[in-house]
């Protein structure tokens, strides 16, 4: 392939993923227009965390995988929402003082800081039971809604983000191997992503080889997405990112640059990412997914 076709195909990808960008909000919106058992501030604090502007990388990642498969969009927009709201619900709670006690999330007050602690705690807790409340009225069979819902479930639960995330208040202070770093960010960032391609995968009753190559393909880009995070933390710029520099560093939080360096975590992610397109090239067309491995490495926030 040419050089001038590579980057035509690049920007007829970034175009499509910006289309899936719109679309997803636009449904996340409408979600939250009018949920009249909500009181008006749980439903304020819900709409200000999961409206924020924000990348969307796992509803992205679900519309990509959907498309591998023939999958119509509109097969999949309960899954690629509810992965994101689950993703919302997690960074209310992260940002808590009990845990990581952020100021600032994408450069703006945090949850607990716009509304109040208890408020947030709420929110986080209403929009987790609203992801699986999606889920399960969507459109399609009733084991079709089961092994979505089992996917982000286990994605999101003690074998998941919750206990990646209670590993990592643990690891505070302490001395990490990097095996122990990754199997730590497996659960706590990987896990979520891995649900993002997985649930179409499910919906389209793949085989057992596309099954373990998307399983490989999340796995290598969750442990990347986070190298670039924590290399973000010490070199980004904190207008860009949103977040205060040197974060991890001053919570005493193991990383991969304060383990094995900034060069090193580079190369290592740039490895996983390359690990990532290879894992994916038997699928008939990965483009999309591809396009989105070499985002992670190459954004600024």
């Amino acid at each position: 392939m040419s050089a001038a076709v590579q980057i035509e195909s690049r920007r007829e990808s970034h175009a499509r993923l910006l289309t899936f960008r719109d679309r997803v909000n636009e449904l996340l919106s409408k979600q939250l227009t009018d949920l009249p058992a909500a009181p008006e501030r749980l439903l304020e604090a819900m709409r200000y965390a999961l409206l924020t502007p924000g990348k969307r990388i796992r509803p992205l990642l679900t519309y990509a995988s959907a498309e591998c498969f023939g999958l119509a969009l509109e097969a999949v927009d309960d899954a690629a929402m509810a992965v994101e709201i689950i993703h919302a619900y997690s960074l209310i709670h992260d940002d808590l003082p009990a845990m990581d006690d952020d100021d600032l999330r994408r450069g703006r007050p945090t949850c607990h800081k716009a509304f109040d602690e208890a408020t947030a705690i709420l929110a986080g807790d209403a929009l987790q039971a609203f992801a699986f409340e999606l889920l399960a009225q969507t459109d399609s069979s009733a084991s079709q809604r089961l092994r979505m819902i089992k996917i982000l479930a286990q994605a999101c639960g003690p074998a998941g983000m919750a206990g990646g995330q209670a590993i990592d208040l643990a690891a505070v202070g302490q001395d990490l191997s990097l095996q122990q770093l990754m199997h730590m960010h497996r659960l706590k960032t990987g896990a979520l992503i891995r649900a993002a391609v997985l649930m179409p995968a499910s919906l389209a009753g793949v085989d057992d080889a596309n099954l373990e190559a998307l399983t490989t393909y999340g796995d290598r880009i969750g442990l990347a997405f986070q190298i670039r995070d924590d290399i973000l933390d010490v070199t980004g710029d904190p207008e860009v990112t949103g977040k205060k520099s040197g974060a991890d560093q001053a919570l005493e939080k193991p990383t991969f640059p304060s383990l094995i360096g900034v060069d090193s975590s580079n190369r290592m992610m740039h490895e996983l990412i390359e690990e990532s397109v290879s894992a994916v090239e038997c699928l008939n067309d990965p483009t999309l997914l591809v396009a989105l491995a070499r985002y992670i490495v190459s954004r600024d926030s």
